[in-house]
């Protein structure tokens, strides 16, 4: 309360009118309509202003404020960043961009931190998957999706070309300039290009405590972290066009990474380890969609990507430089025809092609060809509305060497209700069932003295209930509230799991696995309106009771799974008036345990929480536009571990300037 209270006499003061520009602009191009019925699961956004007066350097940190999602972050600007969506694993997370998923058949997990919010114009999350069917066969084949949007140009009536330049800086030596560019070419065709350059020694203070088994401390200090420096670059470009009935895009993306890996903190040792990651990652991707008849529309995607790693181990009693290629070629068609006004089927089939070589000794040097076929149909009748959907998906894979993983023939169903049970009010119950999985990937299967090519693929079985409010006033102080809430039970079968084989230095992978999670998530958001000042505070609640069944033989049967809180949320508030504006926030992740599985005092993390503030100026000048914003993260100082051993930066400070030609 005394937090709220200090950020409304805050605003009061330093705070800023929210302008929606975009409603003043025209957008270039105009894609199609979607039917409003269409969404029977509403997705978790954050979009436009909203994201961006969060205090956010990358997707990851953006992503802290959704509900039902655990973000493991390494340390650091350099240290890897990955979701993970009501405790099912990273693997079983979708993350697309502009429409298309970002690959890595190689380990299954895509970092976050590579990803920038600059281009960014809507992040969302979907539970399931999206209430859209027609999309890609792909898009229905994960238990979890994150969508990241990137910027459309926008255009004024006067201007043909728009210009923002920005530069981040903070008090962990960080250099971060970067610009956009969007070119109108024609009423129809527009341009972009933007890039970025990224700059750090990575080095902060943080606290080193240990206890005994019996409580004492053994160490308890206050060190430097010293191998989390990076030096990144990253380019994009789009063009983007309309045309009779129908829209279409092309985008080139790339990034370019030389940074320290953050080592575990572990014997009172501070100093850095001497491991590197050289990372180039490069993709072209494109789509086209077009009403071909009035009640039958089609639409094309492809995508080419290739990613180069270069890992190094020059300190441990092990040396290793690895290098790693994956190549990936994917295409789609997607067909949605409508039966009639409330009546929608569609068909869409995928194509994609994987390797990956490695200078390993005896590597298998894997292809695997995977072919997705999916069907799905959406109904309404009256306030009711249906999706139902089922994938197949077909997997063959060859090897230059040792044994080749089997042919996978897979078909999975989903689906999906909604009702609205008084006409007029803006409430609505849902539910669905999804039964997905994942399949093992090329580590699982090849990686050299550890993969097993007989691995299963990992299932997850979904159930839904849940609900949303939302309602408007008139003259009040309350402009608007909405409300969602959630409960869920998911299964994870056939969970593949790492465990030794005679020695440390030779592991195996198996099929051990089965896990049971039970959660509710809630979300709640308001507008308020004290005279001029707007407030829209977001609160964020998850409660989570994952437990591994594997084996009963186990003392850690019953157990909650490493790494997931048992409660766990986030507040927000955001407030406006004239050029001023100012944002806080708050992040709270519960006790948990860690890695070694059993729940006991010594395997124990404590919760962990930081309070973070920034504020923004604008300031109009002639037809262009500065912004300047000052932002304090983890304002009291927190130290904290997000993963054990791998602890966070304490207070910093970030200053962003930009200015829109």
């Amino acid at each position: 309360m005394a937090c709220a209270i200090f950020v409304l006499a805050a605003t009061f003061i330093f705070s800023q009118s929210r302008k929606d520009t975009v409603k003043e602009q025209t957008i270039v191009p105009v894609t199609l309509k979607k039917k409003k019925f269409k969404e029977i699961l509403p997705a978790q956004v954050l979009s436009g202003e909203e994201l961006e007066r969060l205090n956010s350097q990358s997707v990851a940190d953006a992503l802290r404020y959704f509900s039902g999602v655990q973000i493991k972050d390494y340390g650091g600007i350099g240290g890897l960043k990955t979701i993970n969506i009501r405790s099912m694993g990273s693997q079983h997370v979708g993350v697309f961009y502009d429409g298309i998923q970002i690959g890595n058949a190689q380990n299954g997990i895509v970092d976050l931190g590579r990803y920038s919010l600059d281009d960014l114009e809507e992040i969302s999350l979907y539970n399931g998957q999206k209430s859209e069917i027609f999309q890609p066969a792909r898009d229905f084949g994960s238990s979890g999706s994150i969508y990241l949007q990137p910027k459309i140009p926008v255009f004024n009536a006067k201007r043909k070309t728009n210009l923002v330049i920005r530069s981040k800086n903070s008090s962990i030596d960080l250099f971060n300039p970067s610009f956009r560019l969007e070119q109108k070419i024609s009423e129809k065709i527009s341009a972009s290009f933007s890039s970025e350059f990224l700059q750090s020694d990575g080095i902060y203070k943080y606290r080193y405590r240990k206890k005994y088994p019996d409580g004492e401390i053994a160490y308890d200090t206050i060190a430097r972290r010293l191998d989390s420096d990076i030096r990144a670059r990253r380019f994009e470009t789009g063009l983007n066009g309309s045309l009779s009935n129908g829209s279409w895009n092309v985008r080139g993306y790339g990034y370019l990474s030389d940074r320290g890996i953050p080592a575990a903190i572990v014997n009172n040792r501070f100093d850095g380890r001497g491991q590197r990651q050289r990372d180039e990652n490069f993709f072209v991707q494109g789509s086209f969609r077009k009403k071909i008849f009035p009640k039958l529309e089609t639409q094309l995607k492809a995508k080419f990507a290739y990613d180069y790693t270069h890992y190094i181990d020059t300190v441990s009693s092990i040396k290793i430089q690895n290098q790693y290629i994956q190549r990936e070629l994917y295409v789609s068609n997607s067909n949605l025809l409508a039966l009639t006004s409330d009546w929608d089927v569609s068909a869409s089939i995928d194509f994609q092609y994987n390797n990956l070589n490695a200078d390993l000794v005896n590597f298998s040097y894997p292809i695997r060809y995977t072919t997705l076929a999916a069907f799905a149909t959406t109904y309404r009748w009256n306030r009711l509305k249906f999706l139902g959907s089922v994938l197949g998906t077909f997997i063959s894979e060859t090897v230059e060497k040792n044994a080749a993983s089997p042919d996978r023939t897979e078909w999975t169903p989903s689906a999906f209700l909604s009702y609205q049970p008084f006409a007029g009010k803006d409430f609505t119950v849902r539910a669905f069932y999804k039964r997905i999985f994942r399949m093992p990937t090329f580590n699982d299967l090849y990686y050299t003295m550890i993969g097993s090519s007989l691995l299963k693929p990992e299932f997850t079985n979904q159930y839904n209930l849940g609900f949303s409010y939302s309602r408007g006033f008139s003259k009040s102080v309350l402009q608007r509230i909405s409300v969602k809430a959630d409960g869920y039970f998911n299964k994870v079968e056939d969970k593949i799991i790492a465990a030794p084989n005679g020695s440390m230095f030779r592991w195996t992978m198996l099929n051990l696995g089965e896990v049971e999670i039970i959660g509710t998530d809630l979300n709640l958001q308001a507008d308020l309106l004290f005279g001029k000042v707007k407030v829209h505070p977001l609160v964020s609640y998850t409660f989570q009771r994952a437990r591994d069944f594997s084996d009963r033989e186990e003392s850690y049967f019953g157990h909650q799974i490493p790494y997931t809180p048992w409660h766990s949320g986030s507040f927000s508030m955001m407030a406006a008036y004239k050029n001023w504006s100012c944002n806080y926030s708050f992040i709270y992740v519960g006790e948990r345990y860690d890695v070694n599985q059993n729940n006991i005092q010594y395997n124990y993390i404590q919760p962990w929480y930081t309070h973070d503030l920034s504020f923004q100026r604008k300031i109009e000048w002639r037809e262009h536009q500065f912004k300047a914003s000052f932002e304090i993260n983890n304002i009291f100082n927190q130290y904290y571990d997000v993963v054990l051993n791998y602890p966070m930066p304490g207070r910093t400070f970030r200053f962003i300037l930009s200015f829109t030609l």
